[in-house]
């Protein structure tokens, strides 16, 4: 029809809108922020900062790999990470770790301002760092496995003065011991590579040790404790670090300086990947097909519920993921959905909720920096019990009531004869005027119920038949 073809037209570009921008974030290439080479306004050496300030995750992997992909593009003498961190994710601390590790650019590690930290993770990017340094106030440590956290109530506590028999009753389990052995053989592998205190970070990860700036550069931790970048580039001048195993004595002075910022890609994904807009994310598209398929037509709620799942997913894929919280939450909406559709005396609202409630809280392994807030928790539950509950009774009972219009509603309705000879005459119903005819006689006025419709005659009967 001519009138609904500017819908249509519009839906689909509304659609295309949206699968581009999947494209560009999900997988198409990402514009990078920092400029491409350009020939040398000075002979100054180069020197490329990146901030790495919160948890390690996928967003700060992607920055700091494109990072030093443009470090050594433009052939930078020194590439600085000022860090302050809690930790993070051990699959995207490890991509970090890989990308300096194979990088041609040397890469330094800054634990800056005063009062900052290299915690967990952050210790070991310290680590594989080619130049390690801290500012005054700084610390690092509590490397610790975050699966190790806590204690075991089935297992004895170490207690001074116990025998060895006492010390083999009280090792980990078999799987903290793998985690925790192979966390120390990680940490040691990349202390030897710069020559750093192996030993105490060996202590980092089985007993949370931590240390302060001045320890850490006693220690031979570090190499370097100054209070700011341009302190750092003055102690690097000179310094050899070994570079894919081959020695470089680096050259910062007078060094120009440029600070590279996330791209949109990485910005946009620092978002995605907060557990809580994850979580948020995956709810509204799950809420959004729902609504879409219980009212067909609407198409926005549907287009949106789609994108915001798929985004939702992606992040979710990229996150510390228990399944068993995401099996309880799917259990949960569908409990949620059955009480809206089939009530069973809130039975199944009230299951529906607490198995939404418990898999959201069970849906992310712990990990520093990645939690979910309990008021999001608390907030979707509540309203999620609402919609159903609501909502979707109220959808629910309009699809029961009789229908309104239609042949279904005609055979229904009741007629009044308007003229009558033999077994045929006319009646008025709905509005109209119909032919009908009838097996006994009728008379003007009488009224008559609808049996049967065979084209444009109707078959009636008196509606009260002596």
């Amino acid at each position: 029809m001519p009138g609904r073809r500017p819908t249509t037209i519009a839906r689909s570009r509304l659609a295309l809108t949206f699968l581009a921008w999947l494209f560009l974030l999900l997988g198409g290439p990402a514009v990078a922020t920092a400029q491409a080479p350009t020939a040398a306004t000075s002979d100054a050496p180069l020197v490329l900062v990146f901030d790495l300030d919160g948890a390690v995750g996928p967003a700060t992997s992607e920055y700091l790999r494109r990072g030093l992909e443009t470090a050594a593009a433009r052939e930078a003498e020194l590439a600085v990470i000022l860090m302050d961190t809690p930790g993070g994710l051990d699959s995207s601390t490890r991509e970090i770790i890989a990308d300096i590790l194979a990088s041609p650019t040397p890469v330094a590690v800054f634990v800056t301002p005063a009062g900052s930290r290299a915690a967990s993770a952050g210790t070991y990017i310290l680590y594989a760092s080619h130049l390690a340094a801290m500012a005054p106030g700084a610390h690092l440590g509590a490397a610790t496995p975050v699966q190790m956290g806590g204690s075991n109530p089935l297992m004895p506590e170490r207690r001074e003065g116990d025998d060895a028999a006492g010390d083999d009753a009280a090792q980990p389990d078999a799987m903290t011991a793998k985690v925790t052995n192979d966390a120390v053989a990680y940490i040691r592998s990349l202390a030897g590579l710069h020559g750093r205190n192996a030993d105490w970070a060996e202590r980092a990860v089985r007993r949370a040790e931590t240390l302060t700036a001045t320890e850490a550069l006693d220690q031979g931790v570090i190499e370097i404790l100054t209070r700011d970048l341009d302190g750092l580039l003055a102690a690097a001048d000179g310094r050899t670090v070994m570079v894919n195993g081959q020695a470089r004595v680096l050259n910062t002075a007078g060094a120009q300086v440029e600070t590279l910022a996330p791209n949109w890609r990485a910005r946009v994904l620092a978002v995605i990947t907060n557990p809580n807009i994850a979580y948020l994310l995956m709810m509204v598209g799950v809420y959004g097909l729902i609504f879409e398929f219980t009212s067909p037509g609407a198409v926005g709620p549907g287009a949106v519920g789609a994108v915001s799942l798929l985004l939702g997913l992606f992040a979710l894929n990229m996150l510390p993921v228990d399944y068993a919280g995401v099996a309880l939450m799917a259990l949960g909406v569908g409990l949620l959905l059955l009480e809206a559709l089939a009530p069973g005396l809130g039975i199944f609202g009230a299951a529906g909720a607490i198995a939404l409630a418990l898999g959201s809280v069970m849906l992310f392994r712990e990990a520093p920096g990645f939690k979910l807030s309990p008021y999001v928790i608390l907030s979707t539950v509540g309203l999620s019990l609402a919609f159903f509950v609501i909502a979707l009774r109220a959808v629910a009972q309009s699809t029961r009531r009789a229908v309104a219009t239609g042949q279904a509603a005609l055979l229904t309705a009741h007629a009044v004869v308007k003229s009558w000879d033999g077994d045929r005459g006319y009646v008025h119903a709905q509005g109209e005027d119909w032919h009908a005819r009838s097996a006994v006689p009728l008379s003007p006025g009488q009224p008559v119920r609808i049996a049967a419709r065979d084209g444009l005659t109707l078959t009636v009967e008196p509606e009260n038949p002596a």
